[in-house]
């Protein structure tokens, strides 16, 4: 796999503007958070609350989606290369389970 170390300290090299723009939209979607946060606090109606959670999954969920593609194209890729296809497929699929549950 593209990682080093053990299980939990694994890393993975991403193209700088790649990781530019992940770090970007989780900047957005934390601007999002804080924004539901104050109309809480200001006691906004619901509904409006409740639009902006949709536009937060929503958001979270192209992160997410772009995560996987990349740990497809790459990680899954590279693993499959060095003979460690079983496992890295493994992991992708609990990980695609987490998201469909």
């Amino acid at each position: 796999m593209n990682h080093q170390e053990t299980k939990e300290e694994r890393t993975t090299h991403r193209h700088v503007s790649d990781k530019t723009q992940i770090q970007n939209r989780l900047k957005r979607i934390e601007g999002q958070v804080r924004g539901i946060h104050k109309m809480i606090e200001e006691d906004r109606y619901c509904v409006d609350v409740l639009v902006q959670l949709s536009a937060i999954q929503a958001a979270l969920k192209k992160v997410s989606m772009h995560m996987l593609e990349d740990h497809s194209k790459h990680c899954l890729s590279d693993a499959i290369k060095n003979g460690d296809g079983e496992e890295a497929i493994s992991e992708l699929m609990d990980i695609i389970g987490r998201f469909s549950k």
